[in-house]
């Protein structure tokens, strides 16, 4: 059994503010390791489950931030940017299943670290169904019909991923008190947490559907303020609609997920001075 891990920060137990995902910050570096440890737990219990390769996906941020050198000796990495396909980058058919691990709650809903993409999003939607990073993820698994089987995160992740993903396999690893304070299992915890979950998500992937759609995708990004929604616009084919809303029709998912790359770092370029 091949699986893909895509691996993003803000969900990770102990993990509450910019100060443990930023580079450069107090405690980054200790983010890191505790990134890193949660992926070898997850990986170390795929092994003993009938995984025989285990792609990691680092997806957060410059994606550089788990620590190769002590990652689990058999799992296979791939950090760094520019990546075509961001959080979901090496991702094909000759997968049995995806996992994502790390994972935060969409933007405008309670949850450690809530936000899509960039901090300029409010709201993003495909075919009209409201999602984040994670549905926008699972939408680009289904593509290559590949199903979802667990999500790690906070709580709010993880409730979000039970209503996109129904029969999803979750393992809330903190509960948000705030948007940067948080209730945390300990490291040791997290890790007896990650690797039931993984070994029950595992027994339960011949049960769980990939997220696919019948229809060609329109992509909905609502911005912040109405000059990320003129830069985003600047992008061949999409439009804004209404306000701060810009629109784009997709010929299909991988399209839609590339649109919304370039329309969010369109968007960054936006200054308030």
């Amino acid at each position: 059994m091949k699986l893909y891990a895509s691996v993003d920060m803000e969900g990770i137990s102990g993990l509450v503010d910019r100060q443990f995902v930023t580079p450069g910050e107090r405690f980054y570096e200790r983010g890191q390791q505790l990134m890193t440890d949660e992926v070898n737990h997850v990986a170390s219990a795929a092994f003993q489950n009938g995984c025989t390769e285990f792609v990691a996906n680092d997806s957060h941020g410059k994606m550089n931030n788990i620590l190769v050198e002590k990652l689990h000796e058999e799992v296979k990495l791939i950090s760094g940017e520019v990546k075509p396909y961001s959080m979901m980058q090496g991702l094909d058919q000759t997968f049995a299943g995806a996992l994502f691990l790390g994972y935060h709650a969409r933007a405008s809903k309670p949850g450690v670290m809530s936000h899509t993409m960039i901090f300029g999003v409010r709201s993003m939607w495909l075919n009209g169904h409201e999602i984040g990073e994670m549905g926008l993820n699972a939408y680009l698994a289904g593509y290559y019909e590949i199903p979802v089987l667990m999500v790690a995160g906070d709580a709010a992740a993880c409730e979000e991923a039970e209503q996109l993903l129904p029969g999803v396999i979750t393992a809330p690893v903190k509960t948000a008190q705030s948007r940067s304070a948080a209730l945390c299992l300990s490291p040791t915890k997290s890790k007896v947490l990650l690797q039931e979950q993984t070994q029950a998500a595992l027994v339960n992937a011949t049960k769980m559907e990939p997220l696919t759609l019948t229809e060609k995708p329109v992509l909905h990004i609502e911005f912040a303020n109405y000059g990320q929604a003129e830069w985003a616009a600047l992008m061949p084919g999409a439009q804004i609609d209404n306000g701060t809303t810009v629109s784009f029709h997709a010929r299909d998912v991988k399209e839609a997920y590339q649109a919304m790359l370039v329309m969010t770092e369109l968007a960054m370029q936006t200054t308030f001075c």
